[in-house]
């Protein structure tokens, strides 16, 4: 009582000396700490459907991603990677919801952030399994790893969901309707300024060691109408692919002529059309040219063509020339692309350079072409995927798409690249055909 009363004294005193100062000041601070928000964590369900791959596959293994999350997971061998991602640095709380088919009960791995959990599943029904808190560093993707430890059964279990709760934001694909295009990953383009008139359209492209993984495809010279570039089809087989896509009217596109060695067919899929591909092993780190054209037919048609310059050859490789009917034009929206087609391959990243581009119009002459506009398709402008970059590099426009790496670049910006004058050593009357 009697320090409770020399307290009050002591506070009465401040007061008489200087009580409206003290009052403001406590006042502020109290202000001050009600503005301040308070964090609140929320708690987000990411669906493997849509978010996870099989990243490392057993040498016999059944493992899969489906509709409903990671099924037929049998090695132990195998392991499966969940994808997310916090806009900032804190304490990420994680579960897993899974069951049990084909055991009883079964111990299984995550490992999050380098940090290793043990979660053991029981019972078939299924249940929201604590995993444990990490400590995220930096804004980012984080990857969750599931490695099966034992099981008295056929199979660790199935898991549909990874459950992740922050007061960071978090992102991941979260359309459900869409997550073989987000699986995928986002495919990000440059668009071309070209001047009116332009018959020819000159690219080179560099696709940097080590990133060429299969499912890639690096599109350098896309127009109005079709694209042209170059594919990672397999381990063992690489493309020079040229497509044509039929006439708006639905009128079908057909072959004039090829070059040596050139398959041609019909495509489907995402849209329709005359498809020519050559089977060429082109080398990351090399540099490739592309040059494409647009003639009207004088019969109510367009023919396009496309050349390919390899330095291993050292000669311009004529691909195809399809005629679109119902098409009057030259080369409008010249445009190049990186994407993957690959759905299982969408975690891995790819980057590639394009440089050097000029146009020819119908009188012959050839302009630099240096401005160009980064977009991105619905993955990511919808956000689905983060992993995704546009930009400028050491004088060229790259491209960036995959990975779950942090850096994303916004879209739908203009870069223009600084002038090389080193116009295309190339006489087009005098290229293959």
């Amino acid at each position: 009582m009697q320090r409770r009363s020399f307290l009050y004294s002591a506070l009465m005193l401040l007061t008489a000396c200087g009580g409206d100062l003290a009052s403001t000041g406590e006042q502020r601070a109290v202000q001050g700490a009600a503005a301040a928000p308070v964090p609140v964590a929320v708690t987000s369900t990411v669906a493997l459907a849509g978010n996870a791959f099989i990243t490392t596959a057993a040498r016999r293994g059944e493992e899969e991603i489906g509709d409903g999350g990671l099924a037929n997971w049998s090695s132990s061998a195998a392991i499966t990677s969940v994808y997310f991602h916090v806009a900032s640095a804190g304490a990420v709380t994680l579960e897993l919801d899974a069951s049990l088919a084909g055991s009883k009960k079964s111990s299984i791995r995550v490992t999050a952030n380098n940090t290793p959990f043990t979660v053991n599943l029981a019972g078939s029904a299924s249940k929201t399994y604590a995993v444990g808190v990490i400590n995220v560093a930096a804004p980012g993707y984080v990857r969750v790893d599931l490695q099966g430890i034992s099981k008295d059964g056929g199979y660790f279990g199935d898991v549909s969901a990874l459950k992740v709760t922050s007061t960071a934001k978090v992102s991941y694909a979260n359309d459900a309707a869409n997550y073989y295009w987000s699986r995928r990953g986002p495919s990000v383009h440059m668009t071309y300024t070209t001047p009116a008139n332009t018959e020819y359209f000159y690219n080179e492209v560099t696709v940097p060691v080590g990133q060429d993984p299969i499912g890639s495809y690096y599109m350098a010279n896309g127009f109005d109408g079709g694209y042209f570039g170059m594919q990672v089809k397999s381990a063992a087989e690489r493309w020079i692919l040229f497509s044509v896509w039929d006439a708006d009217n639905g009128e079908h596109t057909t072959l004039v002529s090829k070059g040596a060695g050139v398959v041609d067919n019909g495509f489907g899929g995402e849209g329709t059309g005359g498809q020519s591909y050559l089977v060429y092993n082109w080398i990351a780190g090399n540099t490739y040219r592309f040059i494409t054209q647009a003639r009207p037919d004088g019969a109510g048609g367009t023919n396009f063509s496309a050349w390919f310059f390899a330095p291993e050859t050292g000669s311009w490789l004529y691909i195809a020339t399809w005629n679109r009917p119902a098409t009057v034009t030259n080369l409008t929206g010249n445009y190049s692309f990186l994407e993957n087609f690959e759905d299982t391959k969408g975690y891995l990243g790819r980057r590639v350079q394009f440089g050097n581009q000029w146009a020819r119009n119908t009188a012959g002459a050839w302009t630099e072409v240096r401005t160009a506009r980064f977009s991105g398709d619905d993955t990511a402008s919808n956000a689905q995927r983060l992993d995704y970059a546009g930009g400028l590099d050491s004088g060229r426009f790259y491209l960036r798409n995959g990975g779950f790496v942090a850096g994303d670049v916004a879209l739908n910006q203009d870069f223009v690249r600084r002038a090389t004058g080193q116009q295309p050593v190339v006489d087009v009357d005098r290229l293959p055909r």
